[in-house]
């Protein structure tokens, strides 16, 4: 009779003798000598060759980031970026006689008189008989900021908010703003 062959999911099966040797064992914490796919092989860990002493190569200095226009003083930016922006840009919109100014006073709006002065951004065009206003409530682009525009002389009757959605509020955005809001009033003469 021939000797049948061992079926290893029988129970029957033997334990390879090169997995004896290297089981870890309870008495010694050392590691097998068996290759493993999770660590790197001593062969891939080459230590960086060191210049010599003489041949290290200077750091590069790293570059300071200018602080951006919307950090200084809030009057400064107004009045050094904002509105000469905002005038350029109403230009090439067409504006030609725009009247542009920052100012501090109470809102022009009736019932709120009793609020305090605010810091304005006071547009007027065409010989004054449109105006917009943006509001500032405190010294700061970042915190609450709103909109108006009245025609023909008229008060203002609405103050909208301006520009609530944005997570941080730039020049170029603020000018952005209010090009966007007077092109939507059909005020601009590109429509």
């Amino acid at each position: 009779m021939s000797e049948e062959p061992k079926n290893p999911t029988a129970g029957e099966s033997e334990t390879p003798s090169d997995a004896i040797e290297n089981a870890p064992s309870s008495d010694t914490p050392d590691t097998s000598d068996l290759p493993s796919t999770d660590k790197p092989s001593a062969a891939a860990k080459k230590p960086a060759a060191k210049p010599a002493d003489g041949d290290t190569p200077p750091a590069k200095a790293k570059k300071e980031k200018a602080p951006a226009v919307e950090d200084k003083p809030f009057a400064e930016f107004m009045q050094q970026d904002y509105l000469p922006a905002l005038q350029t840009a109403l230009a090439k919109q067409g504006v030609k006689d725009l009247d542009v100014s920052l100012t501090k006073q109470k809102l022009p709006l009736a019932g709120m008189s009793s609020a305090g002065d605010c810091w304005q951004v006071i547009g007027k065009f065409q010989e004054g008989q449109r105006q917009f206003n943006l509001y500032f409530p405190q010294e700061n682009i970042q915190s609450q900021r709103a909109f108006s525009c009245a025609e023909n002389n008229t008060k203002t009757s609405t103050l909208e908010p301006f520009l609530i959605d944005e997570r941080k509020v730039t020049l170029d955005l603020m000018v952005f703003g209010v090009v966007q809001r007077l092109n939507a009033q059909k005020w601009l003469n590109l429509n």
